[in-house]
């Protein structure tokens, strides 16, 4: 059984849990701990103890570490994108690309550390510096999700770790196998003892640990609304509050206006709603089309979707991977129902699909004649199910596409620069692609929405500092240049 790695050791767990593959039901990727309440507590006073020297410590030790990660990632690239690919279900070259992702994170925040930059300013006050800088915020406890099992880790770490914080990791049940690896990897850099700490378990042990502690001093979350949610509650109650960042998911929009490029918003559609089995939180799951344009692009969309590879992750030339586990597989079902109930028409896909080995495959799915009313058009169903709605122009394509209580990622595919620049600047979301599919972002820049789909500081780029920081102002009088300067009683 592949333990936690806690306070510097590896350290076994009374209790443990398969890892299944979605693609072959019968391979099983490894036994993995399953952390009790101790175990949480345990991490959590080490990485509390560790945090003083480290938040101290040299920025060039900070950057030879992340380096060396980064570099470690990378050069095992195929090795562990087929760990992810198996675990997971997203295809092996969505796997590697995504493994590339994460050391190419690790690898920037590594400069990161090294242009840690304050203001120094002087006061209204004679002979009074001010210099203003940021610090590392404590104890940070990062609970990760199952659909991107080694980048969404990496931005969360490679941060926190640049910044001078110290670390408690809960990755998705689901997904133990990477989180595992990844943590392989750190351990190896020679990191102190109790800098960086693997909790793998149930997050009603594990993450309700992390938000009750008093040494915990923030919170980054990535899920589901509900669970962002209770994270928000438990860990505002908490005494004292913590800081928080969350991503809660989309229900992002994708317009086709009538003098798009067909063959681009097909493509952008088909990358979107469907590849990494839609399972992302910046998946086109709402294709928004101007009457004009609406049948033509059914037609293409559907024609294209008949043509899709869906089979084992690791098989070559697959291009959609199974669902990754049953529970998923049924709510994806659920709402095939639930489209069908509400007088959508499905035009392609959603049933179940037989391959080689037992797995949790299912055809991509495509409804029209939906009502941006309808539950398939507002409920993050977070699986390779896509909308059509049609509208009569631009103005009431950007009127449904705001029409929703996520903000993550919104989509326009236009030859008109006029549309473009106009959807850019009043799209209700924190990340708008033009002519390209919502879901890809880069890793150098800031990540994040608005509404429900996200709280707090954004996350990845020179941003990741707002969270993993908090600001410091200190004033100096110069004794040797005058009198101390009188201070105001409202001062």
């Amino acid at each position: 059984m592949k333990p936690n790695y806690i306070a510097g050791a590896w350290t076994e767990a009374a209790h443990g849990a398969p890892n299944i593959n979605p693609s072959n039901t019968n391979d099983v990727v490894g036994d993995f701990a399953r952390a009790e309440a101790a175990d949480a507590e345990r991490a959590i006073a080490a990485a509390y103890d560790a945090f003083p020297a480290w938040s101290r410590s040299s920025i060039q030790k900070r950057h030879d570490i992340l380096k060396a990660i980064g570099d470690e990632i990378i050069a095992r690239k195929d090795e562990l994108g087929r760990l992810l690919s198996r675990e997971e279900g997203k295809t092996l070259p969505e796997g590697i690309g995504e493994v590339v992702r994460a050391g190419q994170i690790f690898l920037f925040f590594s400069g990161e550390t090294l242009r840690m930059a304050g203001d120094k300013l002087p006061s209204v006050r004679p002979n009074v510096d001010v210099e203003i800088t940021r610090e590392a915020v404590g104890v940070v406890g990062l609970i990760t999700p199952w659909n991107f099992p080694i980048a969404i880790p990496a931005w969360k770490i490679a941060p926190a770790l640049a910044y001078g914080n110290t670390v408690v990791f809960k990755p998705a049940e689901l997904v133990p196998g990477s989180a595992h690896a990844l943590s392989e990897i750190i351990a190896r850099t020679g990191i102190p003892a109790g800098v960086f700490n693997l909790v793998m378990g149930k997050g009603s042990t594990v993450g309700e640990a992390m938000l009750k502690s008093p040494k915990v001093s923030a919170i980054s979350f990535t899920g589901s609304v509900a669970t962002g949610r209770r994270v928000a509650a438990t860990a505002i109650a908490a005494d004292p509050m913590k800081k928080l960042q969350l991503e809660m998911g989309g229900k992002n929009p994708m317009v086709v206006l009538d003098d798009a490029d067909l063959n681009v918003a097909v493509d952008c559609a088909i990358n979107g709603a469907f590849f990494s089995t839609g399972q992302r939180c910046t998946a086109s799951s709402r294709l928004i089309v101007t009457e004009g344009v609406h049948n033509r692009f059914v037609d293409a969309l559907s024609e294209r979707m008949k043509s899709l590879v869906v089979d084992d992750a690791l098989k070559a030339g697959t291009q959609i991977g199974p669902v990754v586990d049953q529970n998923q597989l049924d709510q994806d079902l659920s709402y095939i129902r639930i489209g069908q109930d509400e007088g959508a028409k499905l035009v392609g896909g959603g049933e179940l699909l037989n391959r080689d080995n037992p797995g949790f495959y299912m055809a991509p799915a495509l409804f029209t004649e939906v009502d941006n009313s309808m539950r398939i058009a507002r409920e993050e169903i977070f699986g390779p199910v896509a909308t059509v709605t049609r509208v009569r122009d631009y103005d009431e394509a950007l009127a449904v596409a705001n029409d929703t209580p996520f903000g993550l990622s919104s989509g326009i595919c236009t030859t008109s620069l006029k549309h473009a620049s106009h959807f850019k600047r009043n799209a209700e979301a924190g990340m708008v692609m033009v002519n390209l599919p919502t879901a890809g972002v880069d890793y150098h820049v800031p990540f994040g929405g608005r509404k429900g789909s996200s709280y707090g500081p954004r996350e990845q780029g020179r941003y990741a500092e707002e969270f993993y920081t908090t600001v410091k102002t200190a004033y100096t009088f110069d004794g040797n240049t005058g009198e101390p300067p009188k201070t105001r009683s409202s001062e």
